[in-house]
Formats: structure tokens, C-alpha cells, sequence
């Protein structure tokens, strides 16, 4: 009988763990809204688009023999002066700038926490050493040093690009994660996780990160949204990739093809409203973390409008 009991204490024991744990992640999950809805159909509709097109599409260096021609049943969106399909170079150019867009946001976003958390939360001369380097980091320009490093670099690449832009994308973040971790080493649940001789690597995963998750995912969409602006930035000026295609590089072909003089838009259209559409569905979505973040920003709901009442 009594380990009938122990069992079934054991069995209650678990389940409230979960359920203390699925609340805890409700409070850092944004709550549906119209802002994130919007974002997030904007954002999963222009994955698809950049997996389906390149699937269902011909080469975009394909040469056709119809150049610089307006939009037809035969091409979508019209051909360049070389007569390549601009639909489909916009499949590919859409890929290739959600892929450095969502890679530099995963690096940044991990450099901010190495040098945001980690360093905070050990402190000592690690924390000074870090904090130096995000100080330094946060008063170079930081479009100066992309356009300056990429101009250095002997092959242009997107990996190249990513690792340019993630240079200079983390400091800030680290800085507000630094502020955050600061205030949280001190905190009761944070020093009895100590005094119970938990690990390092568990206060700081069990104890500080949930709290910090809004602010990182934060961070991690702002990062996105900088490094295809970024790298639209640089490859309109030709330091861009010049071995695979981005929302940058149509435009930067474009403006070499005359496309603005002779009244070609849906050369160099398509391109500019895609990097318009991505940047403001990413921009919902992290309106509605911000709302995570700062309680002030939140809408009354109907629950609480009754207990003002």
C-alpha cells in the first residue's frame, strides 16, 4: 500500500512539474494577436515561396532568347536584359537572403549570450574582458566596418557575408542581456539554486535563460531583419555575393542594366517590395515579443477591464 502511495506521489509530483513548466513557457510566448498573425502568415508565406519556386523552376542563369521583355503568360515577371526569368531569379534571391538573414540572427544571437550571460554570470576578470570587447564593439560604425571588411575579403561568398554581418551585429544585444543577467544573479531563486549546489550550466539554463528568452528571440528577429538590409546594402554597392543570388544582387544587376532609365520595373519592382514585405512581417512578430518584454505595451484584455470596473 504504501508504495502504491509513493508512486502516485511521485506521479502527482511530475505532473505539476510540467505544469509549472508549460506555464512558465506560456509567460514567454507572445499571446495571438492581429500583429502576430499578420507576421507570422508574412514570414511562413515567404519560406515557401523561397523553397517551392526554386523546386518548380528552370536555372535562373538561363538565357532566353526575348530580352529585356514586360511580364507575359510566359514570364511572370518579365525577363532582364540578358533575357534571364525574373520570377525565378526572385525564388532563388528570396532563398538566398532568408538564408543569411535567419544564419546571422542564430550567430548573433549566440554571441549576445556568450558575451551577455556567461561572462555576466561568471564574472571576474571574464566578465571585464567581455564586457570590454562589447563596449569596443559598440562604438565602431558598425555599416563602416561591414562595407570596409567585405571590401577586404578575397572571395565574396555568403558565407563570407554572414560572418561579416555577424560581426557586427551582436554587441548590442549582449549589452541588454548583460543589464538583464545582472539583475537576475542576485535574485532569491538564483542564489538558493547556488546554496543547493546546482552547476553553473543548470542555474544558468533552468534558472536564467527562461526569463531571458523574450529578449532573445527579440534580438533574434531584429538580427534578421539588420542582416538582409545589410546585405541588400552591400551587394547594391557590389561587395555582395557574386556567386549565388539575393535580394541584393538583383538589384545591384539591376541598377548595372539601366532597369530605372528604360522603364523596366518588374526588374528591379519584385526585389524591393519582397525586402519591404519580409522586413515588416518580421516586424509584427516582434512587436508582439516587445509586448512579452514591456507588460505596458499590452492591451487591456476583457478579464482585466472587468476587474478595473
Amino acid at each position: 500500500m504504501s508504495a502504491t502511495n509513493s508512486s502516485a506521489a511521485v506521479a502527482r509530483s511530475q505532473a505539476k512539474h510540467r505544469r509549472s513548466a508549460l506555464d512558465s513557457l506560456k509567460r514567454v510566448l507572445p499571446e495571438r494577436s492581429a500583429k502576430l498573425t499578420v507576421g507570422l502568415t508574412i514570414v511562413i508565406a515567404m519560406v515557401l515561396f523561397a523553397i517551392i519556386v526554386p523546386i518548380f523552376t528552370k536555372d535562373p542563369n538561363k538565357i532566353n532568347d526575348i530580352g529585356l521583355s514586360a511580364p507575359s503568360a510566359q514570364h511572370w515577371l518579365g525577363t532582364t536584359q540578358s533575357g534571364q526569368d525574373v520570377f525565378t531569379q526572385l525564388g532563388y534571391s528570396v532563398r538566398g537572403s532568408l538564408i543569411i538573414g535567419f544564419a546571422v540572427g542564430l550567430i548573433a544571437t549566440a554571441m549576445s549570450f556568450i558575451f551577455g550571460v556567461l561572462g555576466t554570470y561568471i564574472g571576474g576578470i571574464w566578465d571585464d574582458l567581455f564586457s570590454l570587447i562589447t563596449n569596443i564593439m559598440l562604438v565602431i560604425p558598425g555599416l563602416p566596418l561591414t562595407i570596409v571588411i567585405s571590401a577586404l575579403m578575397p572571395s565574396k561568398g555568403t558565407m563570407m557575408l554572414v560572418i561579416v554581418i555577424s560581426i557586427t551585429a551582436w554587441a548590442g544585444g549582449a549589452r541588454v542581456l548583460r543589464a538583464q543577467t545582472l539583475s537576475m544573479r542576485g535574485r532569491d531563486y538564483v542564489l538558493a539554486a547556488k546554496i543547493a549546489g546546482e552547476r553553473p550550466w543548470r542555474v544558468i539554463t533552468v534558472e536564467i535563460l527562461p526569463n531571458l528568452l523574450p529578449v532573445m528571440g527579440s534580438q533574434f528577429v531584429f538580427s534578421v531583419i539588420m542582416a538582409i538590409l545589410s546585405e541588400s546594402s552591400l551587394s547594391f554597392i557590389g561587395l555582395g555575393s557574386t556567386q549565388s543570388f539575393s535580394l541584393g544582387t538583383m538589384l545591384y544587376y539591376a541598377q548595372n542594366g539601366s532597369a530605372l532609365n528604360t522603364g523596366a520595373w518588374w526588374w528591379f519592382l519584385p526585389p524591393g517590395l519582397m525586402i519591404a514585405t519580409i522586413g515588416a512581417g518580421l516586424s509584427f512578430i516582434n512587436f508582439s515579443i516587445d509586448e512579452v518584454i514591456n507588460p505596458r505595451l499590452r492591451k487591456p484584455t476583457k478579464k482585466s477591464k472587468g476587474k478595473k470596473g
